[in-house]
């Protein structure tokens, strides 16, 4: 596995760049030789923020800690990463062993008052790859996030599953 280590607002020491490749080498045994691994090292104020994300074979996992200290960051995203990995050992095992991868037209006439500028203030791209709902779903969870879009395989649409407060899940799937 290939680290790819930066830092915001930090220089990245050799004492440090030792430690990520120690603590999260230990999950070499899971991803091929040529996976690469992201990790960005931040500091705002007090808080050592540590985010890891291991894209392989369309798979990402992901883990973002804050504490105190970076040592501690570091052990505690090992931890994390370890966790999603043996929660979803059964249907990531197969995938993890092989190769890494791979305007409207208004009416004029109509007076509306417009609403206060909206401000997008990220902008996020990434390849859309087919899959089953229950890969989107564990795709989701992987990354820790509220919704994700995928490219339905049954389909050929692209839909969103989201993450319900009742603990369920839900999907939005396009209507012609």
């Amino acid at each position: 596995m290939n680290f790819i280590i930066s830092g915001k607002n930090l220089e990245v020491s050799d004492g440090l760049k030792e430690r990520v490749n120690k603590k999260l080498g230990k999950l070499e045994k899971f991803f091929s030789p040529q996976t690469e691994a992201h990790v960005t090292m931040n500091v705002q104020k007090n808080r050592h923020i540590l985010e890891v994300t291991i894209p392989s074979n369309g798979i990402t996992l992901r883990a973002e800690v804050s504490s105190d200290d970076m040592y501690t960051s570091i052990d505690k995203a090992e931890n994390i990463l370890e966790g999603q990995i043996r929660k979803y050992k059964t249907r990531l095992e197969k995938r993890l062993h092989t190769p890494a991868f791979q305007a409207e037209n208004f009416n004029s006439d109509t007076a509306v008052e417009e609403e206060k500028e909206f401000m997008v203030v990220r902008t996020k791209r990434f390849a859309i790859k087919p899959m089953p709902l229950e890969e989107a779903i564990l795709q989701m969870n992987l990354l820790g996030h509220e919704f994700f879009m995928f490219s339905n395989a049954e389909s050929n649409e692209v839909n969103v599953v989201y993450k319900r407060k009742d603990g369920n899940y839900g999907l939005i799937e396009p209507e012609f």
